[in-house]
């Protein structure tokens, strides 16, 4: 019975994104335990608090950059648009446009890829301003946001079900992304 109502909610979520979970049936068929650890870190990836939207969503899209260029990068653009992030911020952000973003979005687009690069100098530059702008909390919340980004394209990639990079939609047209060696 669980497992009837955990495939039918994967079945709702593909159908709302446009996203093969494939691979969450694959850990659903091993170990329902598997599935249930992995509904953890579904929640962890979704706490937020005192950070703005767009810097949140900045570091989470710059985090599953570092990882993948495909799938998982346009699920993550499509929950910020419909959470209300702005088309040019999402382009700006895909594009690795600092310029072009938001000073909130540049924040924390820039310590994603501080922590995702280990430059711990620019690292604790950056959540020194972070923690002055919006406190401890936020810096929490984008810690959870780059953490838990990375998880699921390399559990993806981990079970085979990695895809090679594919082209990402904002606003349902194709938008630049700054190629992934660059997060390197």
């Amino acid at each position: 019975m669980i497992r009837w109502f955990l495939n039918r909610r994967f079945r709702s979520f593909e159908k709302e994104f446009d996203y093969d979970l494939t691979y969450a049936r694959d850990i659903l068929d091993a170990d329902l335990q598997g599935i249930s650890y992995l509904s953890h870190i579904g929640k962890a990836a979704n706490y937020r608090k005192d950070v703005p939207l767009d810097a949140w969503y900045a570091a989470k899209i710059a985090a599953t950059l570092s990882e993948d260029c495909g799938p998982c990068t346009q699920l993550v653009v499509t929950m910020a648009e419909r959470a209300g992030v702005g088309p040019a911020a999402l382009r700006a952000i895909l594009a690795d446009d600092e310029r072009s973003m938001t000073p909130d979005s540049a924040l924390g687009f820039r310590f994603a890829q501080a922590v995702m690069r280990r430059n711990i100098d620019e690292a604790d530059t950056l959540r020194a301003e972070i923690v002055k702008r919006w406190g401890r909390r936020a810096l929490v919340s984008l810690a959870m946001a780059i953490s838990t980004s990375i998880v699921f394209p390399n559990l993806k990639y981990a079970l085979g079900h990695g895809r090679a990079c594919t082209k990402v939609r904002v606003a349902g047209a194709e938008a630049p992304l700054a190629h992934r060696e660059s997060l390197a």
